[in-house]
């Protein structure tokens, strides 16, 4: 057996020293001295004018959003402000009673507080190590400097290239280890507003797997051109994709949303009431998304080239068009299998390790014994936590989810502990209760628990030693009563070997384990294609009830890389794809599934199939001999037809699989076999 490699994971506070360890070696490399006294030269007002200038978007996006952030922390002795991407000041907003004492250290407009110019300091460290950055009085390498505390957090423009910088500066007794939460989360929104203006003319998405997050300084916003061309992401739509913007930029609507971008552009153009309506995207790691859109004035201005109505598309005979606007009605319809609030028995489909399972959790439903739920990715972790939710004396209380790898780390402390008095722009303004808060009384479900910073971990074990959660800003404890299930992908065990996850609260979590069995292997496809087929049905009348024979043979040889999660959108594609007809057909799957199954022999080239493909051409028919029915002289014979295809169509793969009546995947793998 492989021994696993060691990994030294250093907790956050040890990281901190270390990052000020560095920045003030850097300080003494540029020739610093700790004792020397700083000097105050500040820009000539005309030049400070023209440097406002050439960060124009940057200044005027920023200012009501410091105004809202100095609205949070009035009367605390501290000041906010706004550096170019050089640490110069560019605008500033402080308590009278700090002013004062800001000047003398030269927080103000005109000043560098770049590294080479003040040692580490919270703006000019936060410019050089791109990451935001608290500063507390004796961190600073200038001693002048110890009586400040900073927070800083960049800001970059939608490329990930740094405009600048978002200060909160102020007296060291004054410190507050929330303010840097705030200054990020400031930051953020301004990085939001900076994407909006930048594609004002694009195609424009707004999305999160929370709908409640649409709208807030959480949801992933992405640009498109009008032909579906990816123009940029902000940082929570890369998270959420989990690629950097190069690889994404490379793939076009279709591929990162499921959705024919044709379908998306019509459901906008045609939704003139409420040109925002949620929709229901996919992502391609299968994770299902709420989401608005905006056509941009590009569109807008070229609406007249869509169809102007679904019976358009159709009385013209434009399949494509029609198709698309199947899938279009389908993804403005609120999904039926998103409230489906399943029970054990739903979850009972006649797999004998799922049944062992669901036996082991419902002895404890009713009693007070912390669920982790473990498994591969989209096993149905969260089914089986909604249905012991729905199956337990908690029923009608709240059940709150919350995916801890769906958040980046500054921001999964605010949306899990809550926050008081509104602690960013557009916050409500007497602050918001947290996913513990909210499920007082109910469950809470931490999914992707493995994906949580060691900070909020260290929290986390807190809350649930105490029943009662410190919520962001606050100073008193709100009591919480819940039932906490986690789940995770990820080993465990071996995280805390590595040090990136807490032993102690791995078992306060793992009162029960228990582990989803993967879809391959699964003794009961079908019955489980005819439950998600019922749910598809109740968004989708017209689908289809059942699956054609062919079908079920490509399911069988399926490996199935996402589980439950990848065959319920399998099939819902599937269902739009042949609504109105009686049953799914192979033509109707996604041309990709057949990657992901055995390579063994293609569902559409059985040998009861291949007379069909020689009567496509009678030509080929007849120049070819009748095949060996031995499977090697049939494969032979196979590799043979398609070349001569090929051949013949000057190695075009579409035309070729259209004559003989293949899915262009397969002539493609057989030619990677060659």
């Amino acid at each position: 057996m492989t021994q696993r490699p060691s990994v030294t994971v250093k907790p956050p506070d040890a990281a901190r020293a270390d990052a000020i360890a560095q920045a003030h070696a850097r300080s003494r490399s540029l020739g610093l001295s700790a004792g020397a006294t700083p000097e105050f030269d500040a820009l000539a007002t005309a030049d400070l004018r023209n440097l406002i200038d050439a960060n124009h978007a940057l200044y005027h996006q920023a200012r009501p959003v410091m105004d809202a952030l100095h609205a949070q922390i009035v009367d605390t002795e501290s000041m906010v402000l706004l550096t170019d991407r050089n640490g110069v000041i560019l605008h500033s907003l402080g308590d009278t009673d700090f002013v004062e004492k800001a000047r003398r250290v030269a927080l103000r407009p005109g000043v560098s507080w770049a590294e080479r110019d003040r040692g580490t300091n919270a703006i000019g460290t936060a410019l050089v190590d791109g990451q935001p950055t608290t500063i507390h009085a004796g961190e600073h390498f200038l001693r002048a400097n110890h009586i400040l505390t900073c927070s800083c957090a960049p800001i970059a423009d939608p490329w990930g290239r740094t405009l600048g910088a978002l200060d909160v500066s102020g007296e060291s007794h004054g410190f507050h280890k929330h303010t840097l939460a705030l200054v990020r989360m400031s930051a953020q929104m301004i990085e939001n507003h900076l994407f909006n203006t930048e594609f004002a003319d694009a195609v424009r998405l707004q999305f999160h797997a929370r709908a409640e997050f649409i709208g807030t300084l959480y949801e992933g916003l992405a640009a498109f051109a009008p032909d579906g061309t990816l123009l940029c992401a902000n940082r929570s739509a890369l998270f959420q994709f989990g690629a950097p913007l190069a690889t994404l930029q490379q793939r076009g609507f279709d591929a990162l949303f499921g959705v024919p971008f044709a379908a998306f552009l019509q459901r906008l153009m045609h939704a003139h009431t409420n040109p925002n309506v949620p929709l229901t995207l996919t992502l391609p790691s299968g994770v299902r998304v709420v989401a608005q859109g905006s056509p941009g004035a590009t569109v807008t201005r070229a609406q007249t080239a869509w169809p102007a109505s679904p019976a358009t598309a159709a009385e013209r005979g434009d399949a494509k068009s029609a198709r698309a606007t199947a899938a279009t009605s389908a993804m403005g319809s609120a999904t039926a299998s998103a409230n489906w609030q399943p029970t054990f028995a739903d979850l009972d489909t006649g797999d004998a390790r799922m049944t062992a399972v669901l036996e082991r959790v419902a002895k404890v439903r009713g009693r007070d014994i912390p669920v982790l739920i473990l498994g591969r990715t989209g096993t149905g972790k969260e089914w089986l936590a909604r249905a012991l939710h729905q199956d337990s004396p908690r029923r009608d209380a709240p059940f709150i989810a919350l995916n801890c790898a769906a958040l980046p780390d500054s921001l999964i402390e605010a949306e899990l502990f809550g926050y008081e008095d509104g602690a960013f722009t557009g916050a409500k303004r007497r602050g918001s209760p947290g996913k513990i808060q909210q499920a007082h009384g109910g469950t809470l479900f931490l999914d992707e628990i493995g994906d949580m910073p060691l900070a909020q971990q260290v929290r986390l074990m807190r809350v649930l030693q105490e029943r009662a959660v410190m919520p962001l800003g606050g100073t008193r404890a709100v009591p919480v009563d819940l039932r906490i299930v986690c789940a995770t992908h990820r080993d465990l065990r071996a995280m805390i070997a590595e040090g990136s996850f807490r032993e102690d609260l791995y078992y306060r979590i793992n009162g029960l384990a228990v582990t989803l069995p993967p879809l391959t292997g699964r003794t009961d496809l079908d019955t489980l294609v005819t439950r998600v087929l019922a749910l598809v049905r109740r968004e989708i009348p017209e689908a289809p009830a059942r699956i054609a024979p062919e079908v079920r043979v490509c399911f069988m040889r399926c490996r199935w890389p996402g589980n439950l999660r990848q065959l319920a959108n399998v099939l819902r594609t599937a269902a739009i794809m042949a609504e109105g007809g009686h049953a799914i057909e192979l033509a109707h799957l996604p041309e990709d599934l057949l990657d992901d199954c055995d390579d063994v022999a293609d569902v559409g080239d059985e040998p009861q199939d291949l007379a069909a493909i020689t009567t496509a051409d009678p030509a080929v028919a007849q120049s070819i001999a009748a095949p060996d029915t031995s499977p090697a002289r049939l494969a032979d014979w196979q590799a043979r037809l398609i070349d001569d295809t090929l051949a013949r169509h000057s190695g075009n793969v579409s035309a070729a699989a259209r004559e003989l009546g293949l899915a262009r995947n397969t002539v493609y793998r057989h030619l990677r076999r060659r």
